[in-house]
């Protein structure tokens, strides 16, 4: 009883983590990737096929996959969070009047967000074929002995 409860608890917040990942590919202030990673996590302890759902979803499966697997944002992603956070942020700091230890958080926030993004690894190395021919090889190293 207690685990279905659990379960029951982790499928609703991982909903609703989906939910507010979805709105944060509308409204700018709001991140879409942490609660995307949320929602994984919380989908592992509640739903099989929403878990698989989520780690192979067209747009966001592969942020998903490469942060789990290597702690990685890939660098288009990188480039698009920093891009929005910046602008987003200084907006808020220069055109708004705040108390200075609201503008001064923020300036923090904004900094730390940006130096951990670009911070990350790029992910995965992508191994390259050689396009020579496997014999050439084996000449070159046969004539070079």
């Amino acid at each position: 009883m207690i685990e279905q409860s659990k379960r029951l608890i982790f499928l609703i917040l991982g909903i609703l983590a989906v939910g507010a990942g979805f709105a944060g590919v509308f409204l700018p202030l709001v991140p879409t990737t942490p609660f995307l990673l949320l929602a994984a996590f919380f989908f592992s302890r509640s739903s099989d096929r929403l878990h698989d759902w989520l780690l192979n979803h067209k747009l966001f499966g592969k942020l998903i996959r490469d942060w789990r697997e290597h702690r990685a944002i890939a660098p288009r992603a990188k480039f698009i969070s920093v891009a929005m956070i910046v602008p987003l942020y200084s907006y808020t700091i220069f055109w708004h009047d705040f108390h200075i230890a609201i503008k001064l958080c923020l300036v923090g926030l904004c900094l730390w967000s940006t130096i951990f993004i670009l911070t990350r690894a790029n992910g995965p190395k992508k191994v390259v074929e050689s396009k020579v021919p496997a014999d050439l090889n084996l000449r070159e190293s046969e004539s070079g002995s």
